[in-house]
């Protein structure tokens, strides 16, 4: 009994409770079955079995509460039955005769388990040969039930809270990353496989203007609910940032002051990353994390040397902005510490492990696989299994969350791209228009034109007349037309009310009826403005509900 108090005072789930009951009773009482199930609903719900077949496991789980079992009269009457052969137990309740048989068991001992007065479950002890239970013997098992009663209700407890934590962090991640024209993503996100509280760590991929794409990675210092709370604060606060086009420095900065508001005991690591898929730049910031590895094509694995600054929360600003100069195609694999240090305990020793292990997948797996981004993201699921398999071969004993994000990066043809400089003067909205018709009638996009050349051109005049130069338009073909003018100027554009009176101030009224989508992003020497149109059809058709044509634009420029 002091052996069984001990291993429960340490079971933290129902499923330690059932392991410490199976180690500490069955031996010394010859036994070579256990059965512990809770009371839900009107049903017996089985919590865990020992020396049980599967498929009799599966037959006893979900029963009804039946006021004809055993166990339903043990519950009623909170008092223990002793069963010491088949015979007796088809004489004392026929109608489980053959659960009886099924179970291959010869005796049993049906013992309630009580917690805060009332009867919660029960516990049950067999034999495969028959047998007498003494005096003495139903004394201990009714002491040892009580024991048991009462470490099943804590580890309950925790059950449903560590479940309801969970299920809170989840909720808090993404339910699935997108796929977009640049970045191809999978990720892992693994709990603490013991231990008594979640973790904060978390990843994100957002989608920019202009192709770019944003990839994310942080980890919320300490376990608990309130960290995995911090956590989601974090994540919706850092999207809105990244909503507003700043640069990674920046906006680590913005992210440390809203740490700050937290508390003196409130830190995080973060590594926020930017890739353009034009210049096949890769720009970061690392608060406190980890840099990412790079694995090539020919399968080499580059490992940056970058030194991080401090966690967000004890930094002080500026942060320093990296720049990697990224590869054709490239895969990015980013962590969290709970991932480096699960095997080796070491986060150098981790870097390294993890090197090695993308480097022996990518000899095996098609890291580069050409095909549709379904087939690529299956890839990258295989490869994520094969890392964790590696660094997490035993995920059940680590004691820290753990993420892992791969991401395959992917440039923008050099033939979807068209750039054009502009003179700071009224004639370069009739270039820019000019340049508009010539590009899409090479890109087949003739339903496009009319629409273009109005955004390209109330871009332009803006510039013209409320900015400076120097002034660059830059079309590019994805999966939307993105029309870009860039120029020297850092005033803000925004849409205001005009009046019927007024001659003017409807330019970006008009932009934003046209596109799907505008914004602006600001730049070390100036600003660019961009729009978006969805594509046509391949069929030839406008995508609904965008004024695509040249009737529907003129109505909508008449319109606005």
């Amino acid at each position: 009994m002091s052996e069984l108090t001990a291993a429960l005072a340490d079971a933290l789930t129902s499923k330690d409770v059932v392991e410490a009951v199976a180690r500490h009773i069955l031996p010394p009482l010859h036994a070579d079955g256990l059965g512990i199930d809770v009371v839900e609903g009107n049903r017996l719900r089985l919590v865990g079995m020992v020396g049980v077949p599967p498929e009799f496991t599966r037959r006893l789980d979900g029963r009804p509460l039946s006021s004809h079992s055993v166990d339903a009269e043990v519950l009623r009457t909170r008092t223990p039955a002793f069963i010491g052969s088949i015979d007796e137990f088809r004489r004392r309740y026929p109608g489980m005769a053959d659960v009886a048989v099924a179970s291959s068991k010869k005796a049993w001992a049906f013992l309630p388990l009580i917690g805060s007065g009332r009867a919660m479950g029960c516990c049950v002890v067999s034999f495969d040969r028959p047998r007498s239970f003494s005096g003495e013997e139903r004394t201990l098992l009714m002491a040892l039930s009580g024991l048991v009663g009462q470490a099943l209700e804590r580890a309950r407890l925790y059950d449903g809270e560590h479940s309801r934590a969970q299920e809170l962090q989840r909720d808090l991640l993404p339910r699935e990353l997108p796929h977009l024209p640049a970045v191809h993503a999978a990720a892992r996100y693994l709990p603490a496989g013991r231990g008594d509280q979640v973790g904060g760590d978390w990843y994100d991929v957002i989608p920019l203007s202009a192709d770019r794409v944003a990839m994310v990675i942080g980890d919320v210092m300490g376990h608990g609910i309130t960290e995995a709370a911090t956590m989601g604060r974090l994540r919706t606060a850092l999207r809105t940032l990244a909503d507003l086009e700043l640069p990674p420095d920046e906006l680590l900065s913005r992210l440390n002051d809203i740490v700050h508001e937290l508390g003196q005991d409130s830190y995080a690591t973060c590594l926020y990353s930017v890739f353009d898929p034009v210049s096949r730049t890769l720009s970061l910031s690392l608060a406190g994390h980890p840099p990412p590895l790079v694995l090539h094509r020919d399968g080499t694995v580059h490992r940056p040397v970058l030194a991080p600054d401090p966690p967000l929360g004890a930094a002080e600003p500026p942060f320093t902005l990296h720049e990697l100069q990224l590869p054709q195609e490239s895969l990015l694999a980013f962590c969290t510490d709970g991932l480096l240090e699960a095997s080796t305990g070491d986060l150098e020793q981790g870097l390294t492990q993890l090197q090695q292990t993308l480097a022996r997948a990518a000899a095996l797996t098609p890291c580069f696989p050409n095909g549709d981004p379904d087939t690529t993201s299956g890839h990258l699921d295989d490869l994520c299994d094969q890392v964790l398999s590696a660094l997490l071969p035993d995920h059940e004993q680590t004691d820290d969350d753990a993420v892992l994000l791969i991401a395959r990066t992917m440039p923008t043809a050099t033939g979807d791209i068209a750039t054009y400089s502009l003179p700071r003067h009224p004639r370069a909205a009739a270039q820019a228009r000019q340049h508009v018709r010539e590009q899409l009638a090479g890109w087949g996009l003739n339903d496009l034109v009319m629409t273009t050349e109005l955004l390209a051109s109330e871009l332009v005049g803006n510039v013209v007349r409320h900015a400076k130069g120097p002034i660059r338009l830059r079309l590019l073909r994805s999966r939307t037309l993105i029309c870009e003018v860039y120029d020297g100027s850092l005033t803000t554009p925004r849409i205001r009310r005009a009046t019927y009176t007024d001659e003017g101030g409807r330019g970006l009224q008009l932009v934003a009826a046209l596109s799907d989508r505008w914004g602006a992003r600001y730049l070390s020497d100036g600003k660019c403005i961009w729009a978006e149109q969805s594509l046509p059809h391949p069929a030839g058709t406008a995508v609904p509900g965008r004024p695509h044509s040249t009737a529907q634009t003129r109505r909508a420029a008449t319109d606005t």
